[in-house]
């Protein structure tokens, strides 16, 4: 067999994992050959306990026969990798499009559609309060800043226009004073 008969040979094979082949004196006449075949796409663990083929002969046994020898045993653990890389992508497409899975991504889409809800309900209530000049009522109506930590800027400055509507002055304070001890 020729180097370059072999090399073609391989080509003509196939196969998409890497071979990796170690070739050792066995005795005076013979020669051990381990291949061993790896797939890096295969994120299986099971890939790592596919064990190497080995072939012992003599270097004319090897010449003659390697090919049609490994071609079988290497197609096959080939087509392994190749099943394995395939199972696990469908696997996780399978888990991706699952009921239970959808359940879970239908839930927190629920949680956060009930949750903006809420907040905009909150809003509109203290909206409504404000343009019947209910400042007090229209402040307590106001979401908290815990429940919705990403509106908190929003509601802080509701919160602080309310306050400047209900919040005592001095010079407004004495006259409303006034007004009541006199109906008293």
């Amino acid at each position: 067999m020729e180097t370059a008969n072999f090399f073609r040979q391989i080509a003509q094979m196939d196969i998409n994992s890497k071979l990796m082949l170690t070739i050792a004196k066995a005795t005076e006449s013979t020669i051990i050959v381990s291949i061993l075949i790896e797939n890096e796409n295969c994120s299986d663990k099971a890939k790592n306990i596919i064990p190497p083929f080995n072939l012992t002969g003599t270097p004319e046994e090897l010449d003659n026969e390697f090919i049609q020898c490994i071609k079988k045993p290497l197609q096959t653990a080939d087509g392994l990798l190749s099943n394995m890389e395939s199972f696990m992508l469908q696997l996780e497409h399978a888990k991706a499009n699952s009921a239970m899975e959808k359940g879970k991504n239908d839930k927190h889409k629920k949680e956060g559609d009930s949750k903006s809800r809420k907040y905009t309900e909150a809003m509109l209530k203290a909206d409504a309060f404000e343009a019947e000049g209910k400042f007090k009522e229209a402040w307590s109506a106001l979401p908290k800043v815990s429940d919705f930590p990403e509106h908190a800027e929003k509601i802080r400055n509701k919160q602080e226009i309310y306050e400047r509507q209900f919040a005592p002055s001095l010079f407004n304070n004495s006259k409303d004073t006034e007004e009541q001890e006199i109906q008293e």
